[in-house]
């Protein structure tokens, strides 16, 4: 997972903005509009495209053009990337929890 280190970096980075979560929760809905996902944001569009080029940049989301309208879809992939380094943390911490509560239990035993 170490090789993927610099990936994880920009899309917890890219995460880290409520703007930038609430854009993912929607399309966690399915595609939608830049402007349907601007209206609920309160800054300008261009203030807003930045964030869209944030996402897009760390491979969270794809855009497509078609005439006018720029739609947002969701690269649930990317999400996987996300989900695999929390599960593999979630995997040492509770390893580390159960080695700690084994060493409580055993001395706790042994000193009574």
């Amino acid at each position: 997972m170490a090789q993927y280190s610099a990936v994880l970096d920009g899309v917890f980075v890219a995460l880290g903005d409520p703007t930038r979560r609430a854009v993912i929760r929607r399309l966690g809905r399915g595609p939608a509009s830049v402007g349907e996902l601007a209206r609920d944001a309160p800054m300008t569009l261009p203030s807003f495209m930045k964030h869209v080029r944030v996402l897009e940049s760390n491979d969270l989301i794809r855009t497509e053009k078609s005439g006018r309208v720029r739609t947002c879809v969701l690269n649930r992939e990317r999400l996987a990337l996300v989900e695999d380094w929390l599960a593999e943390q979630r995997r040492i911490w509770l390893d580390r929890t159960d080695r700690l509560e084994r060493f409580v239990t055993t001395n706790d035993q042994e000193n009574p």
